[in-house]
């Protein structure tokens, strides 16, 4: 597969099948995605991938904070706030889709509770893995961040994996830090769920789209 099929197929995947990836699979990815670029070759990610157990354990917390009425606690701060004008329509118009894959209407409160908690479920994928940098990196060190995540997810593409990256996952990371060996002086920055992709599943199915060309790029000579 090449780059450009790679990117194309790409999507955020949130169904999946019980079908664990094999290990040394899931190890080749990573060091391949050791060769992504960054800032004066800083490499400032750090990644914690979960399975099985330590994976159930992890959701079970998440899920019991959410349940309980725990603040999420994120350090740095998501991505999607203050969005307005044009990036908060694309926003809507994003949920709506993903609503309407799945027969669920804005005014149903509680079906679009039970399908925002699928993101700290994994959305069912049997793996899921948690990116963290130091707490001391500001906004430069975070593009470097995105370009290891895309990296991971388009190799994942190549090898037939399908995965979704959230930031909810950032939010609620206290078993996480004590299951999984983030170093101290880090925080989660986002997560991403992996696995294979239920492909007839209605939330797998729908297409948001992209913007024209010309409302993104500009070219001068």
């Amino acid at each position: 597969m090449i780059v450009s099929e790679a990117i194309k197929q790409r999507r955020s995947v949130r169904a999946y099948k019980k079908q664990a990836v094999d290990a040394g699979l899931i190890e080749k990815i990573f060091l391949q995605a050791q060769d992504s670029p960054s800032n004066c070759n800083t490499q400032p990610w750090h990644v914690v991938v979960v399975s099985g157990e330590a994976r159930n354990n992890i959701e079970k917390s998440m899920v019991s904070d959410i349940m309980s009425g725990k603040t999420p606690t994120p350090h740095f701060t998501p991505g999607d706030q203050g969005l307005k004008d044009e990036y908060r329509k694309r926003q809507i118009a994003c949920a709506i889709s993903l609503y309407d894959s799945v027969d669920v209407k804005y005014e149903e409160k509680e079906k679009r509770q039970e399908l925002m908690l699928r993101n700290w479920q994994f959305f069912g994928a049997p793996h899921a893995a948690f990116f963290s940098m130091p707490k001391t990196m500001s906004e430069i060190n975070a593009v470097d961040m995105g370009i290891y995540l895309q990296t991971i997810m388009l190799l994942m593409t190549e090898n037939g994996l399908a995965s979704c990256p959230q930031g909810a996952l950032a939010m609620y990371t206290d078993a996480v830090h004590e299951l999984a060996n983030i170093p101290e002086n880090h925080a989660i920055m986002f997560g991403l769920s992996f696995g294979y992709a239920e492909e007839e599943a209605p939330i797998n199915r729908f297409n948001v789209g992209r913007e024209k060309l010309d409302s993104c790029v500009e070219f001068f000579e």
